[in-house]
């Protein structure tokens, strides 16, 4: 029976509020895990006290507070959803206090480093389809600032191609999280480097699955396209070759360079935030922590009465 509330739960943030894949994913382990802690005990039976024993055994465990957090989502949406269902009529998570998580700044490369990545794909060895794949990769993260999930599973739907030219434009449409479509633009370097590696792009689809075609960037994964962990080899491989530290690079890094690096040069932060494609602007504001000294730098310069003072 608890298999089928939480099959039922998980329907509904499906259907209703459209929940992400990797969310719902992630609900369902940790539902699961919970299950497992009950020891198969009905979930519609459980008291505040059992959840707050559930919670100390995973700090025990030491589990980060980022990841308790979620569990304690996950258990609270869930026992919201059993009392819309008239199952339940108290929810045991509703006064449960979320644990203060530290806040993480990720690292951000310098413009110099972003410059030096890229530019090392370009050297003097004939173009291969492996150095044209991964020239696009990292053209196209850098100047959209895409998650890759996005990236690596970036449907052929996505280039926008002109229906006179039939040339790629400098533009992608992103269906992100929750199911939310963006677009996002693409700059000369990464409209060049995608127009490129299209053209040897069947050499990846000839060694690929059959549904593979589906994909701008096919591999022999079972979805079908490149995986974050393979693109995540090949950044670190690429790192190397540009004399940067393998071990302080990753995708996200390059996600938060774009981003950093557009506030550094004066981007307003509504407009990262509908190219990041976040939900909530508090989501973006953690790139006001990235360069305070130029958030300082603007406010000198353009509040009035600091103009009044001077």
């Amino acid at each position: 029976m608890n298999q089928h509330f939480i099959e039922r739960f998980l329907e509904m943030l499906a259907a209703e509020r459209n929940v992400a894949k990797n969310t719902l994913q992630a609900y369902q382990r940790d539902l699961l895990d919970f299950c497992q802690f009950l020891k198969d005990a009905p979930l519609t039976t459980v008291q505040s006290n059992t959840v707050y024993l559930y919670l100390e055994n995973l700090s025990q465990k030491h589990f980060l507070p980022a990841t308790l957090s979620r569990r304690i989502s996950a258990l609270r949406q869930f026992y919201q959803f059993l009392i819309s269902e008239d199952l339940i009529q108290k929810n045991p998570c509703l006064h449960l206090k979320l644990p203060r998580q530290k806040r993480v700044l990720s690292r951000v490369l310098t413009e110099e480093q972003a410059h030096q990545l890229l530019q090392s794909v370009y050297d003097n060895s004939p173009p291969t389809p492996e150095k044209l794949r991964i020239a696009a990769l990292l053209e196209t993260l850098y100047a959209s600032g895409l998650r890759v999930s996005e990236l690596v599973g970036l449907p052929l739907r996505s280039l926008v191609i002109d229906a006179q030219t039939k040339q790629l434009q400098d533009m992608l449409l992103i269906q992100g999280k929750g199911g939310r479509e963006r677009f996002v633009p693409l700059n000369s370097p990464a409209l060049k480097a995608l127009q490129e590696y299209l053209s040897v792009r069947d050499y990846f689809i000839a060694k690929s699955a059959s549904k593979s075609a589906l994909w701008v960037f096919p591999s022999t994964s079972q979805q079908g396209h490149l995986t974050r962990q393979g693109f995540g080899q090949l950044l670190k491989q690429q790192a190397l070759l540009a004399g940067l530290d393998p071990a302080c690079l990753s995708p996200h890094t390059l996600r938060h360079s774009f981003a950093t690096h557009l506030l550094n040069r004066g981007a307003d932060l509504l407009v990262i935030q509908k190219l990041l494609g976040h939900a909530d602007i508090a989501t973006t504001q953690i790139y006001t922590h990235v360069v305070p000294e130029h958030l300082w730098e603007l406010v000198t310069l353009h509040h009035p009465l600091q103009k009044q003072s001077a």
